[in-house]
């Protein structure tokens, strides 16, 4: 008998009505040893199962408690209680895995409200809970969506290395790769570290975007897209960042910093509107948890808009396109600027922006989400093209409500002699990025792309607030559990 989810049955049960069945899952909760809730995370909405107990012996009766696993075959009948359409009459139970009562009230699998600290803490168990499925299930539906979307539009994956000798930010916050022996490590006759006799034979670490192996691959395929695990040695401890997360880079040749602003607002609102119309049971109970969340807030921090309500807005707005120069004049005339509201106050043109300047202008300004564009060439990256003023380059971020910046981008500088003075002046090493230039010397065209990290495009449809409640084992500093 094939076995079916939960998920497939709820959704069609007519076709089996009245005919025997199988189901497995975990017990979410079993009352008055006649009620079974059954889970098997295949959907937020458990299953009931009714136990005749007079037909099923005393010890198999008292293994079922929470957390324990079935296998339930049952005739799937029309519910005649409230609260579902359908159940299954069980004639057949088996307990798969059993669970150690007293050790349990210890976990978070015990049926009461447990705080995300303590979820995080056995981050292991939580995808047992209806938060947590709900938040993965939605992560997977965002995940799909992004290599839908880009197969639509012809755009090639690519996998980009994980292992680099390039620091494609000039940031230098990378953790680094070695095979030495840390307690005898080779050094060279002037005391530095001997890397010709690491595995790599240079200095290799793990990477900080795909960006500039993408550049290349655009540069025969045309539109390329890359999705993979990206790593920060940010000493961070904040709410929106990770040591280890998920970037999704498109790059396309061809493109100037306008396509890439298209590009950009559609596939973002495409993938919304794939899981505001896939995930209607997830979202429907994020929102209840997200409305319960607003009104423990003080009136004036509450969202003005609901979970389901700010997605759907997002798709119909077009998103405000505003220069960089104009933002800050914004900024600049702020009554929370002029009272000094901001933590960090914006005093003049260059300043890098921080993500409260960034949320007053979606939530606050122009209430809807914002593209700034055209920043100022010292706070922004080398491979950005440098635009006429000689000030600015063609950069673009996008900034939606409760988040700040959730994609960051630009048109690439493809003229060998600009991109060589910029390099220079950022102390960037041009040998090291040898292949790179190439790019520029044999048929160079303008292209652009940009970097949207997953978790924070998945923190804002789940509508959490800590993005590590949004990837399944977060790594942040003095934290790599599990």
């Amino acid at each position: 008998m094939k076995r079916q989810t939960i998920k497939d049955l709820l959704a069609d049960y007519k076709k089996v009505l009245h005919h025997d069945i199988t189901v497995q899952g975990w017990v979410r909760a079993f009352r008055s040893n006649r009620f079974i809730a059954l889970n098997d995370g295949s959907t937020i909405n458990n299953l009931q199962v009714v136990v005749d107990f007079e037909n099923f012996d005393e010890e198999t009766i008292k293994k079922i408690n929470t957390a324990s696993s079935l296998k339930v075959v049952g005739e799937v009948v029309e519910s005649q209680g409230a609260g579902q359409t359908v159940e299954i009459i069980a004639k057949k139970i088996t307990v798969l895995g059993d669970n150690f009562f007293d050790e349990l009230q210890a976990t978070i699998l015990q049926p009461k409200k447990h705080s995300l600290e303590k979820l995080r803490e056995q981050a292991h168990l939580r995808f047992r809970t209806n938060l947590f499925g709900a938040v993965f299930r939605v992560r997977h539906a965002v995940s799909f969506a992004i290599h839908s979307f880009f197969n639509q539009n012809q755009f090639f994956y690519i996998n980009t290395p994980v292992i680099t000798g390039a620091d494609a930010e000039g940031a230098g916050e990378m953790f680094g790769v070695t095979n030495f022996d840390l307690d005898n490590i080779p050094k060279t006759e002037d005391g530095e570290i001997d890397f010709t006799q690491d595995f790599f034979g240079k200095k290799t670490n793990l990477t900080v975007s795909g960006q500039l192996e993408g550049e290349t691959a655009a540069m025969g395929l045309g539109r390329i897209y890359t999705f993979g695990p990206t790593f920060r040695a940010e000493n961070s401890n904040t709410t929106r960042h990770l040591a280890e997360f998920w970037m999704i880079e498109p790059e396309v040749a061809f493109n100037n910093l306008e396509d890439n602003i298209d590009l950009a607002e559609d596939f973002l609102k495409y993938v919304i509107k794939y899981v505001l119309d896939n995930c209607k049971d997830d979202l429907e109970f994020l929102d209840k948890r997200f409305e319960e969340e607003q009104k423990q807030k003080p009136e004036k921090e509450r969202a003005k808009e609901g979970l389901i309500e700010k997605l759907e807005n997002v798709i119909a707005k077009r998103f405000k396109r505003v220069s960089y120069t104009e933002a800050i004049e914004i900024l600049l005339n702020s009554k929370e600027n002029k009272k000094g509201k901001f933590q960090y106050p914006v005093e003049k043109w260059g300043t890098d922006l921080q993500s409260e300047h960034e949320r007053f202008l979606v939530e606050k300004h122009f209430e809807s989400p914002v593209v700034l564009f055209d920043y100022p060439k010292e706070i922004k990256a080398f491979y950005m093209k440098l635009n006429d003023d000689n000030k600015t380059v063609a950069a673009m971020d996008v900034l939606f409500p409760g988040i700040g910046e959730i994609i960051g981008g630009s048109e690439r500088e493809a003229r060998l002699d600009v991109l060589k003075t910029k390099m220079a002046e950022m102390h960037v090493d041009e040998e090291e990025l040898w292949w790179y230039m190439d790019t520029r010397r044999f048929g160079s065209v303008p292209h652009a792309g940009f970097g949207l990290g997953l978790e924070r495009l998945v923190l804002f449809v789940t509508g959490m607030t800590n993005i590590r409640d949004v990837i399944p084992f977060p790594r942040t500093p003095k934290n790599a559990e599990f």
